[in-house]
């Protein structure tokens, strides 16, 4: 989470690499809707951490109308505070995450993807670091994913996997390693 100035730098820096791997497009982030609406994001992020009452606080409420806006206009629905830095949107698109999951650092997440609870608010998925998305995966309740997890397209996890594979199917399962 970002608790000072040091963090949101850190963060917006990992999330322009995550998004801009080469490098090449460093110019063009002001004009990219996916970049705008993580900076969003993470500036709302930054003022919601550090004011105590932040629905007091003009800054506050200034980057989160302009992250409203941008969400309805990407069709995202991720809430504050869920991503860790390292943050890579693929594509915009229907992307609904519940405000009660976890996920570390480096995620990329691709369109048509919904983190959601199971039978109670509570039971939300826990991801860990360097986890990719495939587009339109479902992942929901009480689940734990763990680092360096692979989720393919329309995969339905339901289930906990602490490994480091490949998930696929509906319900999600190991893919099995060829031996050479």
């Amino acid at each position: 989470m970002i608790y000072n100035k040091k963090d949101l730098k850190e963060y917006l820096e990992r999330d322009c690499k995550a998004l801009f791997p080469d490098g090449k497009n460093w110019f063009g982030k002001v004009k990219d809707p996916i970049y705008r609406f993580q900076y969003y994001l993470r500036k709302s992020e930054y003022y919601r951490n550090t004011r105590k009452k932040p629905y007091l606080c003009p800054q506050y409420l200034f980057w989160k109308a302009l992250l409203r806006k941008c969400s309805i206009k990407l069709s995202f629905s991720i809430p504050e505070n869920v991503f860790g830095p390292g943050l890579s949107i693929a594509h915009y698109g229907s992307i609904v995450v519940n405000p009660n999951a976890r996920v570390g650092e480096n995620c990329r997440i691709h369109v048509g993807v919904n983190i959601g609870a199971g039978e109670h608010a509570d039971d939300t998925p826990h991801i860990g670091n360097n986890v990719y998305i495939g587009p339109v995966a479902k992942l929901f309740g009480a689940i734990q994913i763990g680092d360096n997890t692979k989720i393919g397209a329309n995969a339905v996890v339901n289930k906990s996997y602490i490994g480091g594979g490949t998930l696929v199917g509906i319900p999600a399962h190991e893919v099995k390693k060829d031996r050479q």
